[in-house]
């Protein structure tokens, strides 16, 4: 059976932000059983409404000047939204708001919340679209005199779950929402108000076990989902299992986007040094091959650490690796593979001056060693065999800012870069400058490296030049 006790609700807001703006009218439609009533009520923002805004919404400054702030309507509200159903379209947004307004106010607000966007794109999957004007259209719902006022919106969420009744068989409908409203089950030392407050954006989530002991860090651009997919039963693997029993709280930071979570994860890694992550790399042994030419044509590769040479934009390195051991079994497998000498490559010492080396005499050398390979060709085809370990040189003449934006919740996120090196990231132009100041003093760091050469080499976040 589907629940009987509905509050169909829209909101008209200063802004796409709950964190930031303020709520300016609520509209409910009020479902129980048979009975169907309507409340509304504009509200004083207590902050300005945007000029854009108050065109979209025909909402402005003086209608709301004498209208009650939300702290004055906060106590009908709650009434006459405890124990219904909290239905909305794109319900991310509306409930955000209502919670954050509560939340000004020291009160929890909690319900259970249906989506009518996601319900459109389960039952009508045929469409592309779900937004609420394409509902308008597709099912001819009455729009009314006030388009993008809140009791009219919330009268069209209303009027959308009635026709699923005579589009959609009742059992199919049924289904859709008892999939929406299906909650997962935490394990019982964890708060329960995790279901609650999980957020659906990207972001790092960490685990945390008796004593504060960081046990794992990770990222998801679905928060809520990854987080609780650690606890479900049905796919949980050994480790999983493990961790979700070990778990005593669990903390989480939300970004803009995926690079901002990769990014900070990354830090956090290697920072906190969380029990359950792979270990990181030690940077203290960070090193690299350098090609020095030491007579004309010849080419040895010398290997420098990170505190020798820029390893940002250097235009001849190749690595880079966690530690020389690391190094030196590379460039001997890349000697092995096309027939290089140790000896001239520096890994091996000539026991015997102008005799071959071990490796010519079982053919594993051209003899580069004993002059039957000319020198020339024998760097050059070292060049090309390093060449896929090639250090990309930073393409920039200075640092970057790597933006990532939400256009949903309007929010901005600036990932300052340098040579390869994450400097933070920033909110605001303040933020940036204060970052920086710091070019110069971060180190080059490998994981980041190749996190972020593969962003830019996707072009899926905006550059800006600093």
């Amino acid at each position: 059976m589907l629940p009987q006790r509905l509050a169909f609700i829209d909101l008209e807001t200063t802004g796409a932000n709950p964190v930031r703006d303020r709520i300016t009218e609520i509209g409910i439609v009020e479902v129980d059983g048979d009975r169907v009533s309507t409340w509304s009520t504009l509200v004083n923002p207590e902050q300005p409404i945007p000029q854009f805004i108050q065109q979209l919404t025909g909402i402005d400054d003086a209608m709301v000047a004498d209208a009650p702030t939300f702290a004055q309507v906060a106590g009908e509200l709650a009434e006459r939204l405890h124990g219904r159903l909290f239905i909305a379209h794109n319900a991310r947004f509306d409930y955000g708001f209502v919670r954050n307004e509560f939340q000004r106010l020291g009160q929890r607000f909690r319900a259970d919340v249906l989506c009518t966007v996601r319900l459109s794109r389960k039952l009508y999957p045929e469409h592309h679209k779900h937004n609420l004007d394409s509902l308008i259209v597709r099912h001819n719902l009455e729009i009314g005199s006030d388009r993008h006022r809140a009791l009219t919106d919330a009268d069209l969420i209303w009027q959308f779950w009635r026709l699923l009744g005579r589009e959609r068989d009742a059992d199919t409908v049924i289904e859709a929402v008892r999939h929406q409203l299906q909650r997962p089950s935490l394990p019982p030392h964890l708060d329960a108000a995790l279901l609650d407050d999980l957020p659906e954006t990207p972001g790092v989530y960490l685990f945390h076990g008796e004593s504060e002991v960081l046990l794992y860090v990770g990222k998801s651009l679905n928060l809520r989902k990854r987080v609780l997919a650690h606890f479900a039963a049905d796919t949980r693997e050994s480790k999983d299992m493990q961790l979700a029993q070990q778990v005593r709280r669990i903390d989480w930071r939300e970004t803009v986007g995926e690079l901002g979570a990769l990014l900070l994860e990354s830090n956090l890694v290697k920072t906190g040094q969380p029990l359950h992550n792979r270990r990181p790399r030690r940077a203290a042994e960070l090193c690299a091959w350098q090609l020095r030419e030491v007579a004309a044509g010849d080419f040895r590769p010398r290997l420098v650490s990170d505190m020798e040479a820029d390893f940002g934009r250097s235009d001849d390195l190749f690595g880079p690796f966690a530690n020389p051991r690391e190094a030196s079994n590379s460039l001997r497998k890349i000697a092995d593979a096309y027939a290089l000498c140790p000896v001239v490559l520096g890994l091996e010492k000539s026991t015997h001056p102008g005799r071959p080396c071990f490796a010519h005499q079982v053919g594993k050398c051209r003899g580069a060693c004993v002059g039957k390979e000319p020198i020339g060709l024998h760097s050059a085809r070292l060049m090309a065999a390093l060449a896929k370990l090639k250090l990309k040189a930073w393409p920039y003449p200075g640092p970057i800012g790597l933006v990532e934006h939400d256009e949903f919740m309007d929010v901005e996120e600036v990932h300052v870069v340098d040579g390869w090196r994450y400097l933070g990231t920033a909110k605001s132009e303040a933020e940036v400058h204060a970052l920086l100041e710091q070019t110069g003093q971060a180190r080059f760091d490998m994981d980041t490296y190749k996190l972020l050469k593969a962003h830019l080499g996707k072009g899926r976040v905006a550059v800006r030049r600093l």
